[in-house]
């Protein structure tokens, strides 16, 4: 397995940037990585270091089997609908991962590991029907599959500390709260499904360590800043709460740490390690 050649896609994008940094920092080569992006150019720095970067753009399936030539195993990122340049992503997301899919499979892709959305079997959110599809043909695919179900990134909670901040207070409503996890962590977990064995045809559910809704994120920030942060209770059901509640929100899993050995980060070592991005002195 050390001298698997692993391939990331979307490797110049949030998730797959940190995920290619894991997958040094867990020892894999440089030369034993392949990195595609719509923007190759974007990875000269590794390309220095050995690594192979190539063109691919899941729109454009005639790129895809000549960037993933020579590779064992792929990080599939799934497309993101928010701010893509191409509008045809909304529409037509499942197409694209199916072109990628193929590919792999007819260059010899032994092992796929899906990036995913937490509980894709339950989950209400209508974002986690192209991933629904998406594992389907996967686990048709013939190909080993691993799929990293990610819940939502609480890296949003930066901007959104520093308004509770300026503000002084959070709406909240009687939700139980989301167990919202880091992207780094997401890419963490994903790296460690990649770079060591025993992960074919599992799922993880990739949680945080705990429930955090608005009154506890206004508990963490007022411990933190020593501000006394009001909390006001929605006034309907349709009020805009200042941490939103996710479906499957609740789903607190141990997966994380299987994976990689560590606890998940919390909200309160998130703020505490970018404190400079959203705290104002008083």
């Amino acid at each position: 397995m050390d001298d698997d050649v692993i391939i990331v896609s979307g490797a110049s994008g949030q998730l797959g940037g940190v995920a290619v940094l894991e997958l040094l920092a867990r020892g894999v080569a440089p030369e034993n990585l392949i990195l595609v992006s719509r923007t190759p150019e974007q990875l000269d720095e590794y390309a220095r270091m050995g690594a192979s970067t190539r063109f691919g753009d899941f729109s454009q399936p005639e790129s895809l089997s000549a960037a993933y030539e020579g590779g064992d195993r792929l990080l599939l990122i799934s497309l993101n609908t928010r701010g893509n340049p191409n509008p045809d992503v909304r529409t037509q997301r499942v197409e694209f991962h199916k072109n990628a899919i193929d590919a792999a499979v007819a260059v010899g892709v032994e092992h796929i590991v899906y990036i995913s959305y937490v509980d894709a079997d339950n989950n209400p959110s209508p974002i986690a029907v192209d991933h629904r599809l998406t594992e389907a043909i996967l686990r048709e695919s013939g190909v080993a599959w691993t799929f990293i179900r990610d819940q939502w990134y609480m890296d949003r909670f930066l901007r959104q500390a520093a308004s509770v901040v300026e503000e002084g207070r959070v709406v909240a409503g009687p939700q139980a709260g989301t167990a919202f996890v880091t992207r780094a962590d997401c890419a963490a977990a994903a790296a460690a499904a990649l770079s060591t064995p025993g992960h074919e045809n599992r799922i993880y559910e990739i949680t945080g360590p705990e429930l955090i809704g608005s009154r506890e994120f206004a508990a963490i920030i007022g411990e933190l800043t020593g501000q006394t942060i009001e909390v006001a209770e929605a006034a309907s059901e349709d009020a805009e709460l200042t941490v939103p509640d996710m479906p499957s929100g609740t789903m607190l899993t141990g997966d994380f740490q299987e994976l990689v050995g560590r606890p998940p980060t919390s909200v309160r070592q998130l703020l505490e390690a970018n404190r400079e991005a959203w705290a104002q002195e008083r």
